[in-house]
């Protein structure tokens, strides 16, 4: 498995995806607020839910299915 691939799918890397997501969400909530914090708060969901769900959404990009599992394609 891809190294990159591999930490997002551990625990550790989950766990910095939900509080990268966290962080988004908090900081365009007080911190900048309006608009452009509906925005923020809204991308910071992604890694939230993708970490909490357990995939990772870069792993296509690697040959891989989005829980790390390698495509059937890539293992020929």
């Amino acid at each position: 498995m891809n190294g990159f691939v591999g930490f997002m799918q551990s625990t550790a890397g989950r766990l910095l995806r939900i509080v990268a997501g966290v962080v988004l969400i908090v900081s365009g909530i007080w911190l900048v607020g309006g608009i452009a914090g509906a925005i923020l708060a809204i991308i910071g969901a992604i890694p939230l839910i993708a970490g909490i769900v357990g995939i990772c959404l870069f792993a296509p990009l690697f040959g891989y299915s989005l829980n790390g599992q390698p495509r059937a394609s890539a293992r020929i």
